[in-house]
This record gives structure tokens, C-alpha cells and sequence, in this order.
């Protein structure tokens, strides 16, 4: 996992937080240790922050050289044959731009490269600088993304439990009121959640249409940082975290919004009526 921002890290680690992630580094002496008892416990484990250069001793694991012993799965490493629970998972992360890794670890790994482009940050900071200014849009583009997901699902079971139903049909399936019932079921509600559609791609185009009007302060924010980041090629001390320069536009965006704000009147004096 290619990820120089550390963005796919943060992603990586709420991802599997319920399933226990255990995260580790080379230089790490308990290194093996921890990859041992993943291996055999079944959690995902993580290398965090790789070089160039993979430990030899990982190579079984990377390579998926899984030998059965009956049923049973079994990993050699080193010296010592580990029994492979279901659930295991090796990712390893570095947070070079541009790695230089052996062809062989290549076509044995899936490559997952997470650099952040100028087009993806500049998305990035315009659905930021939307919910700082229009928080009414945030949440109603986070609604209707949910409830789109939702919607896919309800159909996807309603197709499987149709499929399900008419593979298990005995008989006549004319003569099967309760099947037929069904089927009028399934079709009404599937008419449904497809005019909810079409109402909610209308609205989720007024909102995309109204975030736009800020895509030239998201634009200059994605210019700004990859302007800086091109200052480390002067010398390493100018190295800039993408965290960092997004609080630095919550910030910017805060201190706008007071002075933008109008100024508060001030209270009437002693006998005057208010306003």
C-alpha cells in the first residue's frame, strides 16, 4: 500500500479496529512474534512505514506458500510451521512515492496506491469546505448516499429470496397464491424504490450544482499544497503533512466565517427602546 499522505493508513486501521488489527514495523523485535500469532489467531496485522527492502523471512507469507496438511492450512516461516486461521490478512504499508520493490514482490502483492492526486484533494476539500459552509448540504448528500446504498440492498435480497423461492417450488407455480402474492410484493416495491431513485438523482444534482460554486476555493487549496509539497526537492526541512495543511484550511475557513459574520449591534442605552 503505497500511501505517502497517510490517509490510507487512518482508513486501514478503522477498517479492521473490530477485528483486532495488530500493527507492526521491521525494526520492530517483536515482529515476527506479532505476524506468528496473527497467522495463527486469524487477525489482520499491518507493517507500517516499509523501505525499499522486504525481510526475507516474510517471503512464505507474501507469497501465499500455503501447504496443506489434511484439512488443515500451514505456513512455514523460518522454522516453524504455522497453522493458517481464516481471517488472516498481511498488509504492508509504506509511505514512499514512488517504491522501488524486487518484480517477484510485485506480482505477488496487490498494489494499493493511495497517493493523493491534485483532482482528488481538490474533492477532497471541496466536500470540506461544503460542510463547514453548508452543513445542510453535507447531510443531505450523506443521506441520500445512504439511502441509495439501502435501496441496493433491498433489491439484491428481494432477488435472492425470489431466485430462492422459485428454485425450491414444488408443483404448480399458477396454483401457489402465497408465491404469487410474493412476486406482486416484490414488484410494487421494486416500482417504488425506483421513482425514490429518480427523485433522489434529481436532488443529488441540485446539490452537486450548489457545492460547485465553491470548487475555485477547493481548487486553489489543492494548488497551494502540491506547491508546497514540490518544496522538499529544495531541502527536506520544507516536508508538509496533509493532515496539517487541512487544519489549516478549517482554520482559514473559521477565521473567514467571523470576520464575515455581521457585526452585533450594540445594546440600547439606558431609556432608549430597542430597535
Amino acid at each position: 500500500m503505497i500511501d505517502p499522505q497517510l490517509q490510507g493508513i487512518t482508513w486501514i486501521k478503522t477498517k479492521y479496529a473490530a477485528q483486532d488489527l495488530q500493527v507492526t514495523r521491521l525494526d520492530n523485535k517483536k515482529m515476527i512474534h506479532t505476524i506468528e500469532l496473527c497467522i495463527q489467531s486469524g487477525k489482520p496485522c499491518m507493517l507500517e512505514n516499509l523501505q525499499n527492502s522486504i525481510d526475507a523471512v516474510l517471503q512464505p507469507v507474501y507469497a501465499r506458500a500455503i501447504m496443506w496438511k489434511g484439512k488443515s492450512a500451514v505456513i512455514k516461516m523460518g522454522d516453524k510451521e504455522l497453522s493458517l486461521a481464516p481471517g488472516f490478512k498481511l498488509i504492508m504499508h509504506t509511505k514512499l512515492s514512488n517504491p522501488h520493490y524486487p518484480p517477484e514482490i510485485q506480482a505477488e502483492c496487490t498494489l494499493i496506491n493511495f497517493t493523493v492526486t491534485e483532482k482528488g484533494l481538490e474533492d477532497q476539500l471541496l466536500a470540506l469546505i461544503v460542510k463547514k459552509e453548508r452543513p445542510d448540504l453535507a447531510s443531505e448528500k450523506e443521506r441520500l448516499v445512504k439511502q441509495q446504498n439501502e435501496f441496493k440492498i433491498t433489491l439484491k435480497n428481494l432477488e435472492a429470496d425470489l431466485l430462492f423461492r422459485l428454485v425450491n417450488q414444488q408443483g404448480d407455480i399458477l396454483e401457489e397464491i402465497e408465491l404469487i402474492e410474493n412476486l406482486e410484493k416484490s414488484k410494487a416495491l421494486s416500482t417504488e424504490i425506483k421513482e425514490k431513485v429518480e427523485i433522489a438523482k434529481q436532488t443529488s444534482i441540485m446539490i452537486d450544482e450548489a457545492s460547485e460554486q465553491y470548487r475555485p476555493a477547493a481548487e486553489r487549496g489543492a494548488l497551494v499544497y502540491f506547491m508546497m509539497i514540490e518544496l522538499t526537492k529544495i531541502h527536506s526541512f520544507y516536508k508538509f503533512s496533509l493532515d496539517s495543511f487541512i487544519n489549516v484550511i478549517n482554520r482559514a475557513i473559521d477565521i473567514v466565517a467571523v470576520e464575515m459574520a455581521p457585526p452585533a449591534k450594540p445594546p440600547p442605552a439606558e431609556g432608549e427602546e430597542p430597535a
